[in-house]
């Protein structure tokens, strides 16, 4: 008897509700730019010069919603359906538009650390959804993705490639638009929510440990009494 391998691949499903409200305040947010114009980007996208010198904190979540062209906001919503919609299903939907925020404000975050000194406005949803990226490749990672709809890639070895490819270029400083650290900013705090836990597992008793032997080498203390702190599986 043969057995042929069918590659897993999935795509979109129906509208779950947080990702349509994501996609309704991103359409909002683009009626808003060409009823007001330019003056909105500096009010509401992300200008890491005005977070730093006029406290322009609100940017850290409002740049999320404009968009940098009619093609650049399609994309995204895009984006949003095929990747959002079967994480929203996989964690629910109140941790699902949490996780979105925090990895699109964690997005943000990257942007005006990595470039205090920048006075061009940052837009988009495009560091919450390679936050999506990330939980996709965690939840389905022999999921198969069609790059550019042509080469079929595994969702963790996708992840991977682009990941990489953001921080060359975030190196590189390609000068091409993109903002790279809010992409890699994406990935990062999408890592950090999943492994929250492991990090401050780790943290926790890595302090324990130390403090046990500080307290070894104080007075009364010898070498035959340091504590192992770690347990063994």
């Amino acid at each position: 008897m043969a057995y042929f391998y069918r590659p897993q691949f999935s795509i979109g499903g129906p509208l779950t509700p947080r990702v349509k409200f994501l996609m309704g305040a991103c359409v909002v947010g683009f009626l808003l730019q060409m009823a007001v114009g330019a003056r909105v980007y500096y009010a509401l996208g992300l200008v890491p010069a005005l977070f730093w010198h006029k406290f322009f904190v609100w940017q850290l979540a409002t740049y999320i919603f404009l968009h940098g062209g009619l093609f650049h906001l399609l994309f995204n919503l895009f984006a949003l359906w095929i990747f959002g919609c079967e994480i929203e299903r996989s964690m629910g939907s109140g941790r699902f538009i949490q996780y979105f925020f925090i990895t699109a404000i964690g997005a943000g975050i990257c942007t005006v650390v990595f470039t205090p000194g920048l006075f061009v406005p940052v837009v988009g949803a495009s560091g919450g959804i390679y936050g999506l990226l990330l939980a996709y490749a965690w939840f389905f990672p022999e999921r198969y993705i069609y790059v550019w709809f042509l080469v079929p890639m595994k969702a963790k070895h996708f992840v991977l490639l682009f990941g990489a490819i953001e921080f060359w270029s975030s190196l590189g400083g390609t000068g091409s638009g993109i903002a790279h650290f809010a992409h890699l900013g994406g990935i990062l705090f999408g890592l950090l929510y999943f492994n929250y836990y492991r990090i401050w597992k780790w943290i926790y008793f890595t302090y324990l440990k130390l403090k046990h032997r500080d307290m070894g080498r104080g007075p009364g203390g010898s070498d035959d009494d340091k504590w192992d702190g770690w347990g063994r599986a």
